[in-house]
């Protein structure tokens, strides 16, 4: 099985919604983790909302600080808007890639949606690319 680590700057918002996904969609393929390099207090309200319109709940969940032990053991990292603050560690450890999503912070529900909906259909077919 894959090891993906999925990475954003507070994860608060966008790996965790890709977390979700990925357990969800991958649950046979992949072991999936999420991390930031700035954790917020909390997963961001609204998308805890949105996420459950999918059948998601992100309510408990609370962001983790990425660490280099995370970051080696895993197979992929994909990384969502850290890189643009400069301080993303992927690339220095294993195989990475960038998604470029607006960040759902401070935005309203529906761009959260649009957010989540491009999120899960990038998993989707990440998941699907693993299978291959």
């Amino acid at each position: 099985m894959k090891k993906i680590l999925f990475v954003c700057v507070e994860n608060a918002g966008r790996s965790q919604m890709a977390e979700a996904f990925a357990k969800k969609y991958g649950a046979a393929k992949v072991v999936v983790s999420s991390a930031g390099n700035k954790p917020a207090n909390k997963v961001n309200a609204v998308v805890v909302e949105v996420m459950k319109e999918k059948g998601i709940d992100l309510s408990k969940n609370t962001p983790k600080m990425i660490t280099a032990k995370m970051a080696l053991n895993v197979d992929l990292i994909v990384t969502m808007g850290c890189n643009d603050q400069g301080v993303c560690p992927g690339p220095f450890f294993k195989p990475t890639i960038e998604w470029h999503l607006e960040d759902p912070k401070g935005k309203p529900i529906e761009k959260v949606r649009e957010i989540r909906d491009e999120i899960e259909r990038q998993v989707m077919e990440l998941i699907t690319e693993l299978k291959e």
